[in-house]
């Protein structure tokens, strides 16, 4: 019985000497709606294949500059017509990721003020940064990689 305790022990220890965590910011600016709505659906599919692996993942999203009309519910009044489609699948795939437990969506103030967005509106899972900048400069120092959508 003692050598099944210690084979499991030696077992699980192993298993979690193993695992990898997987820390990234992803950061968009873009304002090319299509771009963005393909990036959307490629941080998804990236969680799942670390996710497959055993592997950890914890992501942070910023968004900030163009990118930020995707966060509101009134992007409509926003974005230019022939935007509306892509800007509308993005906002789907980025709602979709935010319920996942290992995601944080940040939306840049001085971006939202910029585009007169109004915080009433934006999408209940979106946090507030002062300043994304800031924000993605601490994860880095916290030893996330930092990962670009221009």
């Amino acid at each position: 019985m003692k050598f099944i305790t210690l084979f499991l022990i030696s077992m699980i220890t192993f298993v979690t000497l193993q695992a990898k965590e997987y820390k990234v910011v992803f950061d968009c600016s873009s304002a090319d709606f299509d771009y963005i709505n393909k990036r959307m659906w490629l941080v998804g599919e990236t969680m799942d294949m670390i996710e497959a692996k055993g592997d950890a993942v914890s992501v942070v999203l910023t968004l900030h500059g163009n990118c930020v009309p995707i966060v509101s519910k009134t992007f409509h009044e926003i974005v230019v017509d022939e935007d509306i489609i892509d800007t509308r699948e993005a906002q789907e795939r980025l709602t979709a990721l935010s319920k996942r437990k290992n995601i944080k969506i940040i939306a840049c103030n001085m971006s939202l003020d910029a585009h007169d967005i109004n915080k009433k509106d934006l999408l209940p899972f979106v946090s507030v940064s002062d300043n994304s900048f800031i924000d993605t400069i601490r994860y880095q120092n916290e030893g996330y990689a930092l990962m670009t959508f221009k």
